[in-house]
């Protein structure tokens, strides 16, 4: 007979902290899944969904023995609630790993939560350098942001690009992606010209790109949050940059999968680097491609879509590794160095930092069968976060 001083103490735990439930205790193993599945974020948190039910629906839902049960919590976009619902998760519904977080801010709101209950959050979309430090159950299957921004650099002075503007939305991402950029530029030889920083809250990229242009550089370097890349690109145009000769280049996000057919011809020649294409040619991809837009009224996935299929397959490398066994510590383990062949092509999970190590392609937008797509040109791999710790 269990005493009652026994059941208090228990639940003296369970009040106090973030208390697991015994693995050994259920067959179920749930995950939490937290996104901005409301507000101005919504089509991330649509894609990195999209991205986990189409692993599901290619390899099932089970492992190890045990059933995978997927727990979806919208946080719209806000920290607070993304905290909030992450304690819930772990004291409520008993969820052994945690995956999401679309943006910085909500992906750092969630380490002490992660650093109480010893579980592992695996991040799909937010890229900022410095989330990794903030809790060893962290590990990513997004990117560092500066990983797409050194391979441009690079590919910039090789083709005689050799004085660049940078332009980049001034929060966390848009810095560590300015940073990553600039100081490749500079130690293959190029020439920063000016770094413009536009307010993240600030739609109107006109007055900063009427300062791009009579800084007259031969290429202008820019990172701007995927959602507003279409309106960056009209403005483009609309200033006469291109006609001016300055060529644009940057990270992917300025021509995101999603929205490229609607941003239109003025995306036409824009050269980005990245770690996915939905043209990307393989097996894995093309099955990938054709499982989301079956399942997602034909939606093209993007490169947040493909960290939530990537998110996936590391849970389940992990379980099967530990034989079903939900320890978080365990999980962890199993989940450093871990190795595959992802729709975007080879990655591993570095096992000293938890990040990500992936291909980075050179792509230039062009018209394919009447779409516009990233065309894949040139592959930097083995691509580390430069600011990993």
């Amino acid at each position: 007979m269990i005493s009652r001083r026994t059941l208090m103490a228990a639940a003296g735990l369970a009040m106090g902290g973030l208390v697991a439930i015994p693995a050994s205790a259920q067959e179920t193993v749930k995950i939490g899944l937290v996104l901005p599945m409301t507000g101005p974020f919504a089509s991330t948190g649509r894609q990195v969904e999209a991205g986990v039910k189409a692993y599901m629906a290619l390899n099932g839902d089970t492992v190890a023995g045990k059933k995978i049960e997927v727990v979806l919590r919208d946080d719209a976009g806000v920290a607070d609630q993304t905290r909030r619902i992450a304690q819930e998760l772990v004291v409520n519904d008993g969820v052994k790993m945690l995956m999401g977080f679309g943006l910085t801010p909500l992906a750092m709101s969630v380490a002490p939560v992660l650093n109480q209950a010893k579980i592992p959050a695996i991040i799909t979309s937010a890229t900022t350098s410095a989330i990794m430090p903030q809790s060893q159950y962290y590990v990513r299957t997004s990117m560092g942001g500066p990983q797409s921004a050194v391979p441009v650099a690079t590919w910039a002075v090789q083709n005689n690009l050799k004085k660049v503007v940078t332009l980049v939305s001034d929060y966390g991402p848009g810095i560590d992606i300015e940073q990553g950029f600039t100081n490749q530029f500079k130690k293959e030889g190029g020439t920063i010209v000016e770094a413009v920083r536009v307010p993240l809250a600030n739609p109107d990229f006109a007055p900063f790109l009427q300062r791009v242009r009579d800084a007259k550089p031969d290429a202008v370097f820019a990172f701007v949050p995927s959602g507003v890349g279409s309106l960056f690109m009209k403005q483009f145009i609309d200033r006469g940059l291109a006609d001016a000769g300055i060529k644009l280049i940057g990270t992917g996000d300025i021509t995101d999968d999603d929205l490229l057919n609607g941003i239109g011809p003025a995306a036409k020649g824009v050269i980005t680097g990245h770690f996915y294409s939905a043209l990307h040619d393989s097996p894995e991809n093309k099955a990938f491609v054709a499982q989301v837009k079956k399942a997602a009224n034909n939606m093209r996935p993007n490169f947040m879509s493909v960290g939530g299929y990537d998110a996936m397959t590391l849970a389940y490398m992990a379980l099967k590794k530990t034989n079903g066994d939900t320890d978080g510590t365990k999980l962890i383990e199993a989940m450093k160095g871990a190795t595959w062949v992802s729709p975007r092509g080879p990655i591993t999970i570095d096992p000293a930092t938890r990040d990500i190590v992936q291909d980075i392609y050179m792509r230039e937008v062009k018209e394919v069968n009447g779409e516009l797509y990233n065309v894949e040109f040139a592959t930097f791999p083995k691509i580390k976060d430069p600011n990993a710790k």
